[in-house]
């Protein structure tokens, strides 16, 4: 499996600056690339390509001794990260979208790609060096890499004023699948963020709401400062910091519950949403709080990597299909109560009397849907024929 490990960076103030000004450089090879696609098509209507001006490179070096300074192989990767934009930009048109590549300020340009062993190196002393850069740079190792795993590539980004490293790892394949421990099927949502259908819920942290009020009095000063001021370069500092530490306090917290889900579930299941969709609704910012997707997507890896499986089922019913006797509720008509509402967190099944907590019961539908030998000897034959994707 190929994983990535983050660390962060202590580069002293010279290294910092020396930092500084390799992003500033390579920023300023994407701006000229771009620049040199633009004018071939217009002057003469080709089309260059990676390999066009990763030819060139060698000129370039020579011709501006900024570069020469800094590894050959992460500046070939500037290269080929503009040539990733214009395929993404093509992708766009064939979509029928827009969004031509644009050219990038200094201070938008915060990672460089190396190879490990060639541009950077991982000394005995645990410091990494970066060719270019001044002496050796202190990593934080707050975990250590997987015994016997190949560290292959390595991305210094700056964010918020911080540095980081993050590798990409391949690591061996487990040995065999572990035993089977149990099945659970997982209901997301706004008032608990899971509810698993053995009964147990986690409410949703209101991370936005306790974070808003700090955020709004930090765009306020931020709106009061004079452009171009240092002040206001301070201000806007102070505001990305902060949105950086509730971004970090919910993924901490997803890293935390999906690695309990895991731990103790070897077969998961999810509701197939499109998240998307959802936040651009009048419930948005509360979308956009829980982060089903982020809580998933962690599932999903740490399940790949522990040898288990994350399935997605179609989501269509399951708040309205009783896991008892299989009924589904019909909506209510126009003039009538809803027997089903948002308001309603209690289900009651007019056919087998199962009363039970709304997403609880969604929950073990989820479930069984996903694995339908879940329910017991012989229920497989009787299931719902409803879309399932892995």
């Amino acid at each position: 499996m190929l994983r990535s490990f983050k660390y962060r960076l202590f580069p002293n103030p010279t290294q910092a600056v020396a930092l500084t000004e390799m992003l500033g450089s390579f920023c300023d090879l994407y701006n000229a690339c771009l620049q040199q696609r633009i004018e071939a098509y217009r002057r003469q209507g080709r089309a260059l390509g990676y390999i066009d001006q990763a030819n060139e490179l060698k000129a370039v070096r020579l011709a501006d001794e900024r570069l020469a300074g800094y590894s050959y192989s992460a500046e070939q990767q500037v290269v080929r990260r503009l040539d990733k934009a214009f395929g993404a930009f093509f992708g766009r048109v064939r979509r029928g979208r827009g969004g031509f590549p644009r050219f990038r300020a200094k201070s938008m340009f915060d990672s460089a790609d190396f190879r490990v062993g060639d541009g950077l190196t991982i000394r005995r002393s645990r410091k990494i060096t970066i060719v270019g850069i001044p002496g050796e740079i202190k990593v934080r190792w707050h975990r250590e890499l997987p015994i016997g795993a190949k560290v292959s590539t390595a991305v210094v980004l700056r964010s918020c004023g911080k540095w980081y490293i993050r590798f990409s790892v391949e690591t061996p394949d487990a040995p065999g699948p572990p035993p089977f421990r149990a099945a659970v099927g997982i209901d997301v949502g706004l008032i608990s963020l899971i509810a698993t259908s053995d009964g147990e819920t986690v409410p949703t942290p209101k991370w936005t709401d306790k974070a808003s009020r700090k955020q709004r009095r930090l765009q306020r000063a931020l709106a009061r400062c004079k452009r171009a001021s240092k002040g206001r370069l301070k201000a806007k500092m102070r505001l990305a910091r902060h949105a950086a530490r509730t971004a970090s306090r919910r993924r901490d917290f997803a890293h935390k519950v999906s690695r309990d889900l895991v731990d103790r579930y070897s077969h998961i299941a999810f509701e197939d949403l499109t998240i998307t969709g959802l936040a651009r609704g009048m419930l948005a910012k509360s979308v956009l709080n829980a982060a089903w997707a982020q809580l998933i997507s962690f599932t999903d890896y740490k399940a790949a990597y522990a040898g288990g499986l994350v399935a997605k089922v179609n989501p269509r019913g399951t708040s309205k299909e009783c896991d008892g006797c299989g009924r589904v509720t019909p909506k209510h008509r126009s003039g009538e109560s809803p027997i089903r509402g948002l308001s309603r967190r209690i289900h009651d099944c007019p056919g087998c009397g199962t009363v039970e907590d709304r997403d609880v019961h969604a929950a073990k539908v989820i479930k069984h849907r996903a694995f339908p030998w879940s329910k017991g000897p012989g229920a497989g034959l009787g299931a719902s024929s409803q879309r399932v994707a892995a």
